[in-house]
């Protein structure tokens, strides 16, 4: 069992996320590390795919703590529910494997990039999202932030720019993956 590094209390550890304190986030994100990164090897997974998948879970957490979505009332709250997010996206990912030729790893990397391991580096991450954000036409813009930070469903999004609830989803889908393919885009500065 994972021994918490320091007790907080509960309205502290929000709001202590809440604001990016980097020595909080460095620590919940190194103390959760290891259990993930076991389940996912002991689960058909590589060290670099409980990289990703922890990555990935760690700032869907922090967003929706910042978001108000989630507010953990104590740091084993914020543990359990980030494996619970981590464990799902990993689930995800193998549904999405099955039945698809797989590619090493290797053969995808850029040599450019390196991964990113270091909590600091996922400031860096965030801020290139962010920078690609911008790069998205004016409409995907406001799609995404519409699903995503003003939390409207896709019948919402849907009535403002007169779609149907399908062509909604598959806009945000369209969208997410332009954004996604530029954050990936090898060169691209």
């Amino acid at each position: 069992m994972v021994q918490p590094v320091f007790r907080l209390s509960n309205t502290s550890l929000v709001e202590q996320i809440k604001s990016d304190d980097q020595l909080v986030l460095q620590r919940l994100y190194a103390l959760n590390f290891n259990v993930m990164e076991r389940y996912i090897l002991q689960n058909s997974g590589s060290e670099e795919d409980a990289k990703d998948v922890y990555q990935d879970a760690f700032i869907a957490v922090w967003r929706n703590v910042q978001l108000d979505r989630f507010a953990p009332n104590s740091e084993g709250e914020f543990s359990a529910y980030l494996f619970r997010v981590a464990k799902n996206k990993w689930i995800d990912e193998l549904r999405k494997r099955k039945g698809r030729n797989m590619v090493s790893v290797e053969d995808g990397l850029d040599e450019s990039v390196e991964p990113m391991e270091e909590p600091d580096e996922i400031d860096a991450y965030i801020d290139i999202v962010k920078k690609k954000y911008r790069l998205l036409g004016a409409r995907c813009r406001e799609l995404l932030s519409r699903f995503y930070f003003r939390r409207q469903s896709l019948g919402e999004i849907a009535a403002v720019f007169d779609w149907t609830a399908a062509s909604a989803k598959n806009n945000k889908y369209r969208c997410l993956k332009q954004l996604r393919d530029l954050v990936l885009k090898k060169g691209t500065k």
